[in-house]
């Protein structure tokens, strides 16, 4: 059968199409920008039928209608692999949970599971003339939930950019289930945390100053990665890489100044490689059909061996806060949770094991909360309940407004040192205090 017959057979409306779901099913809902909007809908209006439907996803970039049914806990539960702010909330409606994993495992996770989804339906590029629906800038781990879902539905977007890899970026139509031609809505935006502020700036400076020629870069989301990302491309850097999570503006705003050409890298050369894409829609645009950019699975570029086999790898990456043995918590505030373990220690891990490779996990020094108060982001210890993302024995650079401190190797009583020294000199002898009673500060310690 050709393909454009299977199209047609296989097409249908988005009430007819999830009907497929049962009570107790387990529903794959695609990956941030991918997320289905009519099939959402129609969702929506049939899930108050249903009971114990398990959802899973990650990184909304907008509310889905089935959350705003009524007592949607009654009818379902959000499973998350990575919190944003619209999943944190509905944690606090009692219908949302994280799912704790190390993002590269995804795809063995969905492969071995012995819970598999039963139905997948997210957004996909149209269908080319080989038969094939791109992933768009969401090739993650979608193509082993589409080897274990037994129903597949896609939704086409002509809005949704067609974003080329190498492998597992698109799904054949032969796989494929049911089509829904969906409303086209435009892709969904993701900013970089807003303009950079001076402490931005001041601790992008810090990392910049450490990236040689011919550098490999890998950037986290936020004002902090973003800032860097301006300095780099107003710098005098050369033949840059690209090797990363999540491709975001700053790499843009770096290939059109002529930064990147990635014809150092031992793998991949000359490609931009990335497992997922947010941001803007200049972003989204350069994505689209550009054979600069490679997307790619998961579990290729988080693998720590594919980072460390890649020369002067430079990582970067936010947190919440810090304690005074090294331990970085990138996930909570305490108890109440903010993002997930995403790639962070894939990275860190990895670009260590570079040669000439270096991490770098960068905060502000402090923080102000609702009631005025400034508060410190380098603590005696992490707060109750807050996350362990990267162990006090990964750490490698620290940096903050204040300075940059490289923590690898160190006895538990230098990195204390190492740590008060960019903190807010407001704090700083109250952190001595606190570390001499925890018996991790020499008498010659410097004051």
């Amino acid at each position: 059968m050709d393909i454009q017959t299977m199209y047609k057979e296989k097409l249908t409306t988005a009430e007819e199409a999830v009907k497929v779901v049962q009570s107790g099913d387990w529903v794959d809902y695609g990956w941030c920008s991918a997320v289905p909007v009519a099939l959402d809908h129609a969702m929506a209006a049939r899930l108050p039928e249903l009971t114990d439907v398990n959802f899973r996803s990650g990184i909304l970039m907008w509310q889905p209608e089935i959350f705003t049914i009524d007592n949607p806990a009654e009818h379902m539960t959000w499973n998350s692999w990575h919190m944003s702010g619209i999943e944190r909330k509905a944690i606090a409606q009692g219908f949302a949970f994280y799912n704790p994993i190390r993002y590269s495992e995804l795809p063995r996770y969905y492969r071995d599971s012995a819970t598999p989804p039963r139905v997948a339906m997210f957004q996909v590029a149209p269908m080319d003339k080989h038969g094939y629906f791109n992933f768009g800038p969401n090739a993650s781990h979608m193509a082993a939930v589409c080897e274990r879902a037994e129903v597949i539905i896609v939704e086409v977007n002509k809005n949704m950019p067609r974003c080329l890899g190498g492998f597992e970026e698109a799904v054949h139509i032969s796989q494929v289930s049911k089509i829904v031609e969906g409303d086209n809505p435009a892709m969904a935006e993701m900013g970089g945390g807003g303009a950079a502020t001076a402490v931005d700036e001041a601790v992008a400076k810090y990392i910049v100053d450490e990236i040689p020629d011919g550098a490999c870069l890998q950037l986290g989301i936020g004002g902090m990665p973003n800032a860097v990302g301006s300095l780099i491309a107003q710098s005098d850097l050369k033949d840059l890489g690209v090797h990363t999570e999540m491709y975001v503006d700053a790499f843009v705003d770096i290939s059109n100044a002529g930064k990147i050409t990635g014809m150092r890298k031992s793998i991949d050369k000359g490609r931009q490689v990335y497992a997922f894409g947010a941001g803007t829609k200049k972003l989204y645009d350069f994505l689209d059909e550009n054979p600069e950019c490679m997307s790619a699975p998961v579990n290729y570029t988080n693998d720590i061996r594919q980072i460390a086999a890649i020369d002067n790898f430079m990582s970067i990456n936010n947190a919440v806060d810090i304690d005074l043995f090294g331990q970085v918590n990138a996930e909570s505030a305490g108890t109440k949770h903010i993002s997930g373990a995403g790639g962070q220690l894939d990275f860190v891990l990895g670009a260590y094991l570079s040669n000439g490779g270096k991490s770098f996990i960068c905060m502000s020094s402090t923080f102000t909360s609702k009631d005025g108060t400034v508060n410190s982001r380098i603590r005696p210890t992490l707060a109750n309940g807050s996350i362990v993302t990267d162990t006090r024995a990964n750490v490698h650079y620290f940096v903050t407004e204040h300075g940059i401190v490289n923590l690898k190797g160190l006895s538990s009583w230098q990195k204390a040192e190492a740590i008060i020294s960019v903190a807010h000199p407001d704090f700083r002898d109250e952190l001595i205090a606190e570390a001499e009673k925890m018996k991790i500060w020499k008498p010659s310690n410097k004051r």
